[in-house]
């Protein structure tokens, strides 16, 4: 059995802060193995989880631009602009992990362009990074990070369209115990971020055959027949747990999901069936949306980053990985068994702890109260 003290040091963002985000004002949400989002329509759902995705693709290395196509669209409703006509938002999260809680903070101007304006981040009572805006004239921040070296920080300029926390492993030496402090807290960040896996399964782009030999699957999960049947008898007591999940799930005597190759180098995904003897497999195009998000949903619960489009870093050691799926929607189309079904394969696999779920429902009444699922209410 894995020890319990690896899983506890694994980096994992536990808190994300809205300050200033499209509807969010001063918001601070908990996030737990297993977190929820509900509340009316319009609540805010989607955009938190949107906000943490944007984290996400910054700490992997994304540019502003890249992530926040519609910078404007993400500044607060009636935010009033400036005497230089500039508005923004501004977003965080906190991450625990081997170096502690480390707090990492984010000031983007949406308008008259977009750039980020100010970073910070902060660990054992320690402000380890902050950036600026100093010049507007010029495409980049004034970055100081601690040294506690004969000099005390170091400053230098950074690119005012990246996450400096992602950049501060290439530019920091690591020589002095303050320059290692910030060192971890940026790796232990980035880490965290970068464990996101997006899974959104898109029904209508499920049902067509795809092309054998793809390995990782992708966010639409339009490839989930692909996968299966390259990593099918990879991990029989997987295969074992999925069974149970599709029987659990789908309707009728269903005893597997299975694949079959067809003579165009194709392959679809079959539900296998079983009835008073007589054996029959109903192809996958043939299923409701419920069925097909369930299964897609499913499998991306029981396999994990190595089948995942969205493995971690090599140089990363596994006991230190903990893989974070974000699902908006997460029972869309599902009727209430099968969101009850789901939930609870959620919850088990998310205490074992080599896996955590946030994700966004439109009825959280099943979950309340259950061992390891926080629920973050956003009605008023």
């Amino acid at each position: 059995m894995e020890d319990i003290r690896a899983v506890r040091t694994r980096p994992t963002v536990t808190e994300l802060r809205l300050s200033a985000f499209t509807s969010h004002r001063g918001a601070a949400f908990p996030l737990g193995p297993m977190t929820l989002f509900t509340g009316a329509s319009g609540s805010g759902k989607t955009t938190a989880l949107r906000a943490y995705e944007s984290l996400a693709r910054l700490g992997a290395g994304a540019a502003l631009g890249e992530v926040f196509p519609d910078p404007v669209a993400c500044v607060p409703e009636r935010a009033v602009a400036d005497a230089q006509g500039r508005r923004g938002f501004r977003i965080g999260c906190t991450v625990d992990g081997p170096a502690g809680p480390v707090r990492l903070d984010l000031a983007v101007q949406a308008e008259p362009e977009l750039r980020v304006v100010g970073e910070r981040l902060t660990g054992g009572g320690r402000t380890l990074l902050t950036t600026a805006l100093r010049d507007p004239g010029r495409r980049a921040v004034q970055a100081a990070w601690h040294t506690a070296g004969a000099v005390p920080v170091t400053r230098a300029p950074l690119p005012d369209d990246r996450l400096a926390t992602a950049l501060l492993p290439l530019r920091v030496a690591g020589r002095t115990e303050g320059q290692r402090q910030v060192l971890a807290a940026a790796e232990q960040t980035v880490m965290a971020l970068r464990s996101l896996f997006v899974c959104d399964p898109q029904p209508q782009l499920m049902r067509r055959p795809v092309a054998m030999g793809q390995e990782r699957l992708r966010r639409d999960c339009e490839n989930l027949a692909a996968v299966l049947e390259r990593t099918w008898d990879r991990c029989a007591g997987r295969d074992a747990r999925l069974a149970a999940a599709v029987r659990a799930g789908c309707a009728g005597p269903v005893t597997e999901l299975a694949v079959e190759r067809l003579a165009d180098g194709t392959v679809r995904a079959l539900l296998a069936r079983d009835s008073s003897g007589a054996r029959a497999a109903t192809p996958m195009e043939r299923l409701g949306e419920g069925e097909l998000r369930y299964l897609a949903l499913a499998l991306v619960l029981l396999t994990g980053p190595g089948v995942l489009a969205a493995g971690r870093a090599g140089e990363v050691p596994a006991e230190l990985w903990s893989f974070t799926v974000l699902a908006d929607g997460f029972d869309r189309s599902l009727d209430r068994r099968q969101a009850q079904e789901l939930l609870s394969l959620a919850a088990a696999v998310c205490a074992e702890g080599d896996l955590r779920l946030v994700g966004s429902v439109g009825d959280a009444s099943y979950a309340r109260g259950a061992a390891g699922v926080t629920v973050v209410d956003l009605d008023p």
